[in-house]
């Protein structure tokens, strides 16, 4: 399993993982508009020896009171479920953070099950005074802080690109 930054390529095959492993169609629009909108701002891949896409973690900016303070989104994350509880979502998300750590973001806030995101060093949003607008359980909007000020003076709304509405 080779984990990296998609390219190109990977598209189609992204899209792909995307439509099997949710319910509907919109987290692979989601991302097709995040891409057209120049709003992704890393998407990781898990490809298997042929180059099939099997994981996919995406991240895409986000404010904080309107401010843009160099923070991203992680969604969607993705696993196909021939390979899943092999650790590769962990994987993903690591990559991501490392990859996110050295181009000099911030922070990176996830809605997520706080079982899988919490070990992976996430905490809870609102502990620093931070929602959204689907934060309806507190404990599934988490953050993760990359820089050592990403907090402070960072309390209130955080919203996603554009793009995320679909979900409203």
């Amino acid at each position: 399993m080779l984990i990296r930054t998609e390219i190109g390529v990977d598209a189609a095959g992204i899209d792909s993982l995307l439509k099997r492993s949710f319910a509907t169609a919109a987290e692979a629009e989601l991302v097709q508009q995040l891409r057209e909108d120049g709003l992704l701002t890393l998407g990781v891949v898990a490809t298997d020896d042929e180059g099939q896409v099997l994981g996919y973690a995406a991240f895409s900016p986000v404010t904080l009171q309107g401010e843009d303070r160099n923070w991203v989104a992680l969604a969607p994350l993705a696993v196909d479920a021939s390979v899943r509880n092999q650790g590769i979502a962990k994987r993903l998300v690591y990559e991501g953070l490392d990859a996110l750590n050295e181009f000099g973001y911030s922070a990176v806030v996830v809605l997520g099950e706080p079982a899988f995101f919490s070990p992976l060093g996430f905490v809870p949003a609102a502990g620093h005074g931070l929602h959204c607008r689907w934060s309806g359980s507190e404990a599934a909007f988490q953050v993760y802080k990359l820089a050592d000020d990403a907090f402070v003076g960072a309390e209130g709304l955080i919203d996603f690109a554009p793009p995320f509405t679909r979900f409203d």
